[in-house]
């Protein structure tokens, strides 16, 4: 199949059983029918509220007297963001 906007040659890639169709000029991505609805469902699973067992997270209060802004007074480790169920199906 052949990409609509270059007429480049698409490359076909299966993540996660979810067959992707994308051209290596443009980086257009091409989903058949029924594949974005396979993503969002996914995506939607992934993203599911904590349980109510779940204690909830409570941050740091910045300290009087640093202003806001980036490194306001958070004493905590920077920690990585999880990454989405798009993220890892577009790596």
């Amino acid at each position: 199949m052949l990409c609509p906007v270059d007429r480049t040659p698409l490359v076909m890639s299966e993540r996660q059983n979810i067959e992707i169709d994308y051209c290596p000029t443009c980086r257009g991505v091409w989903l058949d029918r029924g594949e974005l609805d396979k993503i969002i469902e996914r995506s939607a699973a992934s993203s599911a509220p904590p349980r109510a067992s779940d204690p909830p997270h409570h941050g740091q209060a910045p300290r009087p007297g640093f202003g806001g802004g980036y490194g306001s007074g958070y004493d905590q480790p920077y920690r990585k963001r999880k990454k989405s169920f798009l993220e890892e199906l577009f790596d």
